[in-house]
């Protein structure tokens, strides 16, 4: 009999059933109000008057008002900058204990972002509240005994003056409680490996002394170690080795375009959870079984806006115009794109995190990640946001009876001088075509985007298609930043990274 798991279950199911619903209208704006009344004396709230606005009657519009929108260079070069110079209480009180490095899906050079002990801890809370809410998963007593595999970037943090840099999955795996310790793997030793390779190639070795419950991470970084665990050992899917596996947490994307590679390594179906932890906070997590959707952490030190995604507040860069309107949650509507914008008590003011979002249930602050502002294709007035991408691979996915975890896209002109949209799609098939993928894929747009049939029609020209092997963008992820950790595949790139994308592939 599961005596501890029966305890724990039985503490998770008392506080569901106990916690009331949270008013998250209420809740943001007791958020805003804590973050302001603390950073009111830094330079950047001495800049923008925070106690002037912390008098206002209407504090959450004059805040507003008075503060401009930052993407990171922005911030960074105005304010963050500052903190590398040894300058403290600049955008929130003393100095940062970290700094999450940040490549992202766009770009070689990190971001340096500022990740506090305030952060720390509030990442630590809606931690606690994302194991509450697995009281809604109806989870056997059993599975609370099981080991969790969080696969996240190197917790070796590298010190750089008085603070250690890294990021964000090996800071917080590095800020684990100690009661948590003993159920955490791969274990500190080898999760300090820096070189990812090297990593999963301990954890595949080591994978037989574990009794995993629970997988944490990446959903692409994610496949890669289990089929290197299921290669290893010669296995026929990784419930032969993990046969207590029940619980995924997915993070940082969509899971729906891993779904069916995902589920191919597996020997039974597994709960998958979504969660979205960015270097900037834990942005939401999933509550309940019903859905897919996410709810935003509402009352853990992030105060959220949202601004319609629409291309006239876009700029070429993917910042957002000043003049852009920004909606707090009382304003939102359901089934709308919306950019998201977050002010943290790591000291990030109205910043675009650069991900846009749809709301599926507003009463719950449940959300859905719909694509990157960088990674909305509108050339000839197509519109297609990635979750439209993401849609189209999955019909494809059925059609040809194949599974596509990866593809990326560029909008650019072919020879004959016209625009194109060109694919390249990750799969394994053998026999697939690749114009009668093209053609499919063509239908299946045009199908779902009306901005895209008619974009059709007029001065986009066709759709191109390549198919290669999955492997390829794991390599290029690789070898232009990183492997694992919180590092994504572009989904759309530009003309100049896609030469270089092109040139790549070529070599590969």
């Amino acid at each position: 009999m599961a005596i501890l798991g029966n305890i724990i279950k039985g503490v998770i199911d008392l506080k569901g059933t106990l916690t009331s619903d949270t008013n998250h209208v209420e809740a943001q704006r007791a958020v805003l109000k804590q973050l302001l009344e603390k950073a009111k004396d830094t330079q950047f709230g001495t800049h923008y008057r925070f106690s002037e606005i912390l008098e206002s009657d209407t504090m959450l519009s004059a805040f507003a008002k008075t503060v401009p929108y930052f993407d990171y260079n922005k911030i960074n070069e105005a304010w963050w900058s500052k903190l590398h110079e040894g300058e403290s209480d600049v955008t929130w009180p003393g100095a940062p204990s970290y700094f999450a490095l940040s490549s992202g899906t766009t770009g070689k050079t990190s971001k340096r972002i500022p990740v506090t002990d305030d952060m720390i801890s509030a990442i630590r809370e809606s931690g606690i509240k994302q194991v509450f809410a697995l009281h809604n998963f109806d989870l056997p007593a059993d599975f609370f005994e099981k080991e969790i595999m969080m696969l996240g970037s190197s917790t070796d943090l590298e010190e750089n003056n008085d603070h250690l840099e890294g990021e964000i999955s090996g800071i917080s795996a590095s800020n684990i409680p100690f009661w948590f310790r003993s159920y955490y793997k791969p274990g500190e030793d080898i999760a300090k490996i820096d070189d990812w390779d090297a990593r999963v190639q301990r954890i595949a070795e080591r994978a037989k002394d574990w009794d995993i419950g629970a997988l944490s991470g990446i959903p692409s970084w994610i496949e890669l170690m289990l089929q290197k665990v299921i290669d290893h050992h010669n296995l026929e899917n990784i419930h032969d080795i993990w046969p207590n596996l029940q619980v995924y947490t997915s993070g940082g994307v969509a899971f729906s375009p891993y779904e069916k590679s995902f589920n191919a390594l597996m020997g039974k179906p597994v709960t998958v959870i979504d969660t979205y932890l960015a270097s900037e906070g834990y942005v939401a997590t999933q509550v309940r079984p019903e859905t897919d959707a996410m709810q935003l952490n509402t009352d853990s030190g992030i105060y959220f806006e949202f601004v319609p995604f629409k291309p006239e507040y876009i700029n070429k860069d993917g910042s957002l115009s000043q003049d852009a309107p920004a909606l707090t949650l009382e304003q939102v509507e359901r089934n709308q794109d919306y950019v998201l914008i977050m002010s943290t008590v790591s000291g990030a003011w109205r910043y675009l995190i650069g991900d846009t979002i749809e709301f599926t249930d507003i009463e719950r602050a449940e959300i859905k990640i719909t694509g990157r502002t960088k990674f909305f294709l509108n050339t000839v007035g197509s519109q297609l946001s990635v979750n439209k991408m993401d849609d189209a691979m999955q019909k494809l996915e059925e059609k040809f009876s194949t599974k596509i975890p990866e593809y990326t896209i560029c909008a650019k002109r072919g020879e004959d001088d016209e625009f194109y949209h060109f694919w390249y799609i990750g799969s394994e098939a053998e026999n697939l075509d690749n114009s009668e993928v093209a053609e499919a894929l063509d239908g299946f747009l045009k199908a779902a985007n009306k901005n895209y049939k008619v974009a059709r029609s007029k001065a986009l020209k066709g759709v191109k298609v390549k198919l290669i092997n999955p492997s390829v963008f794991h390599e290029w992820s690789g070898a232009n930043k990183k492997k694992g950790g919180q590092v994504k595949m572009e989904r759309v790139m530009g003309e100049d990274k896609f030469k270089e994308w092109e040139t790549f592939v070529t070599q590969n």
